[in-house]
């Protein structure tokens, strides 16, 4: 293998790049007038924080992950760090900064529309792996040819297991389905590149939700219902905050993060042992998430949230705790953009054309759901990413539409996590009749 190293491997540095491109995004996304004024009219700030670090990626100035050789020819491998303590860190604490001003009762009241959005989007990546698996057998047979740990439909079932449900449920289908781990990392690309590709267009749809929401006839009231709650007690609480509102804001927020960490230090050891206990092997991977001390991690910072926000913490909202939620949510969607190369297209086009049709079945589905049942792009949006990016990704396309909707990402992620693993079974088996058929 050769060298592959970018120009900047310090991640001080590659932080600090990441903090100028957001710097460049939000100053030119502020300006009243001009070129900048009318392109954030099509393209929406989200999109390009995402965007900026994977041109960077692309270039060869940064890198998430990389390789060297030494004079002996041993090859070492080497990654950045910026994305786990984003995600691992930032993520959590801005998911507590912005669900303490939250009515939970309004977030209920968005209806029954939010979860036939997300079963939608479930449904459409359990038939979406075997009908691009089949177009694509069409023109390649012998892509379907090969048995054993190599082959392809047990492959994508670790994709079935990423979309549906996360990172835990993706390991169980590996292990379920013994896919050979060496060329597992084919389908760890075809993963990230084409979830990052749809959560681009996502965001970009963001920036058109009206005239999407328009052609929809979605009836938008229960959101904008929930917004109006929020933005009114914020208006209420308001303040200038002063440097204790900001220690304290830092405190409720990192504190959580370390509470949370704390327990999902115990829990996940405790039920991973409980499920390696169960004797059936169907039911023992449908429960391994619960080992995963994401989950945990994420599941407890939210519940902690929540019940804080039934206390006098809520009003911290008015010293601005849902905007430092939002600076936590924009670094992480700049890590993550910096794990997308655009070039790497070119690197495995076939997984890569099966991943993308996949992926279209599940929004063609989502879209065609959306227009019956004339639900609003949120839920779609969010309803999608609930499942294909998880807990990682569902707050921050919920909180683009409004900081207040990010818990709703979350809980509906929740639901991927508990169904990941069953629904990604179901979509193998489909897989694997087309391959043997």
């Amino acid at each position: 293998m050769e060298n592959n190293i970018p120009f900047f491997t310090d991640d001080t540095i590659v932080f600090g790049l990441l903090m100028l491109a957001l710097g460049f995004v939000f100053y030119t996304e502020s300006r009243p007038s001009g070129f900048w004024h009318k392109f954030y009219k099509i393209i929406p700030g989200l999109f390009m924080a995402y965007m900026v670090p994977a041109l960077l990626t692309t270039v060869g100035l940064i890198a998430p992950e990389w390789t060297s050789t030494n004079d002996a020819g041993e090859l070492t491998e080497h990654s950045s760090n910026l994305y786990f303590v984003s995600s691992r860190f930032l993520l959590p604490a801005a998911l507590v900064l912005m669900t303490l001003s939250i009515d939970l009762k309004a977030v209920f009241n968005l209806g029954w529309k939010a979860l036939i959005m997300f079963f939608t989007g479930t449904i459409g990546i359990v038939i979406g792996g075997p009908i691009a698996l089949f177009i694509i057998s069409l023109f390649k047979p012998d892509l379907i040819a090969t048995t054993g740990p190599d082959a392809v439909w047990r492959g994508l079932s670790t994709l079935a297991g990423s979309w549906i449900g996360g990172g835990a449920n993706q390991t169980a289908m590996l292990e379920i389905y013994a896919y050979n781990q060496a060329e597992y990392a084919k389908m760890v690309f075809v993963d990230i590149f084409v979830a990052n590709v749809w959560m681009a267009i996502l965001l970009i749809g963001i920036g058109k939700r009206n005239r999407i929401n328009k052609w929809l006839k979605a009836d938008t009231s229960s959101i904008e219902a929930l917004k109006e709650k929020v933005s009114t007690f914020a208006n209420k609480v308001k303040r200038n905050p002063s440097l204790t509102d900001i220690m304290i804001i830092l405190a409720i927020a990192f504190g959580t993060v370390s509470i949370a960490h704390l327990c999902s230090n115990f829990m996940a050891p405790y039920f991973e042992d409980i499920v390696a206990g169960i004797d059936n092997a169907t039911t023992k991977n449908i429960f391994t998430f619960l080992g995963s001390k994401f989950f945990w991690m994420i599941s407890i910072s939210t519940i902690i949230a929540i019940l804080l926000s039934f206390t006098k913490a809520r009003n911290y909202e008015g010293a601005g705790a849902s905007k430092f939620g939002s600076v936590f949510i924009y670094v992480l969607v700049a890590t993550i953009g910096m794990k997308m190369d655009l070039t790497s297209i070119f690197d495995e086009p076939v997984l890569i054309l099966i991943g993308l049709i996949w992926m279209g079945i599940h929004a063609g589905l989502l879209i065609f759901i959306a227009k019956i049942i004339k639900a609003p792009y949120f839920f779609l949006a969010v309803g999608s990413q609930a499942n294909v990016g998880g807990a990682a990704s569902a707050p921050i396309v919920a909180s683009a539409f409004h900081p207040s909707l990010a818990t709703v990402g979350v809980l509906l992620a929740v639901f991927g996590y508990a169904i990941g693993t069953v629904a990604a079974i179901a979509c193998t088996i489909l897989m694997e009749l087309i391959s043997v058929s």
